[in-house]
């Protein structure tokens, strides 16, 4: 065999790692730090599935060498075209077969020291579910809790800042797991990101898993509270568990402090409208139509703050203190924090007593 095989421990060693898969397989997760050279393109992908069971394996095979050949061709003459002798690649594909073979077998030829993953993607897959399960635990968790607007989110993020250079604090910062910014979601009915898609599960537990091995066990880590779903990711249960028995901080802002701090974070909605109006139909199941009819009024009126503080006190509120009351076993025993002003520089004078 003219190329070598690795194992997921050694993916350091490597100059860089060539995921050779479909652009639509690594669009769904990958190996951080991996890039995409795909040896078949998707719709390729199609043509030789399609030959193998409606033909021959034999068929596809030839079709399928064909195609790869001309893509890892096309990678020599691009990507790869300077890369000095002593450049180590590794390279993977799903299973580490036929497709990562034969780009590691043309490397190896070339005089390049590639070496293909054992188990492709797969292995990778599995590693990252393995590790989720039982990672969380290791960690001393502080679980952000208090009504929606109540200033979680914000925070956190002084809790990451604080103590950075030019803030005038002394250096305390502090270490945050940031599901909402990974999620890319607010985590609420009305928490989508304007012209920002959702990750794949996959790819966000890709994400979580790489953000928790950066986290210092000795040291605490302070977490907003979440559902389960944030959007439509799902917090791995090991995780979710952990946040549910750990302690935890009970944040308490006044309604119009909380009205006013929400007009800022969701202002997209303010010149949209009708937008806000379709994605408050998710909340019919919840109020009924005279209900939703109300708020659409308000809306259309332009009154977004007596909307703001109607679903807060109809809505949100209930149902946040009816789950975290539930779930959260130490939220009796929670710090309270006084809230009364969401500016960045009140919440890092907050976050360095913390």
């Amino acid at each position: 065999m003219l190329f070598k095989t690795a194992n997921l421990p050694q993916l350091g060693e490597f100059d860089e790692i060539i995921d050779v898969r479909t652009p639509a397989e690594y669009a769904e997760d990958h190996i951080p730090g991996a890039i995409n050279c795909p040896v078949l393109s998707d719709e390729e992908r199609i043509t030789v599935g399609t030959l193998y069971k409606q033909a021959s394996p034999f068929e596809a095979r030839k079709v399928g060498a064909a195609l790869i050949a001309e893509n890892i061709a096309h990678h020599l003459q691009t990507r790869f075209r300077n890369h000095p002798k002593s450049w180590r690649p590794l390279i993977y594909c799903w299973r580490g077969g036929q497709r990562s073979g034969a780009m590691s077998i043309i490397l190896a030829q070339i005089g390049w020291p590639a070496h293909k993953l054992e188990g492709g993607y797969k292995t990778y897959r599995r590693d990252v579910l393995d590790k989720l399960a039982t990672l969380p635990q290791n960690f001393t968790l502080r679980v952000i809790c208090g009504a929606t607007g109540s200033g979680k989110s914000r925070l956190l993020a002084a809790l990451a800042d604080s103590g950075q250079p030019g803030s005038g604090q002394p250096n305390n910062k502090q270490q945050v797991l940031d599901l909402e910014n990974l999620a890319q979601h607010r985590g609420s009915v009305l928490g989508r990101l304007p012209g920002q898609a959702q990750p794949s599960q996959k790819w966000f537990d890709s994400l979580l898993l790489q953000a928790l091995q950066k986290l210092d066990p000795a040291r605490p880590v302070y977490v907003e509270a979440e559902s389960s779903k944030i959007g439509t990711i799902t917090l791995p249960d090991a995780l979710f568990n952990a946040m549910h028995a750990s302690e935890c901080l009970l944040l308490e802002t006044p309604l119009e402090v909380r009205v006013a701090g929400l007009l800022e974070d969701y202002h997209h909605y303010l010149a949209n409208p009708e937008t806000l109006i379709a994605h408050l139909q998710a909340l019919h199941r919840f109020h009924g139509s005279q209900q939703l009819e109300h708020w659409t009024s308000l809306i259309r009126a332009g009154d977004f703050a007596a909307l703001v503080a109607e679903l807060l006190t109809l809505h949100y509120d209930p149902s946040y203190f009816r789950a975290t009351s539930k779930h959260y076993a130490n939220l009796d025993q929670a710090k309270r924090v006084p809230l009364t002003n969401l500016s960045p520089e009140a919440l890092i004078k907050i976050a360095t007593t913390l």
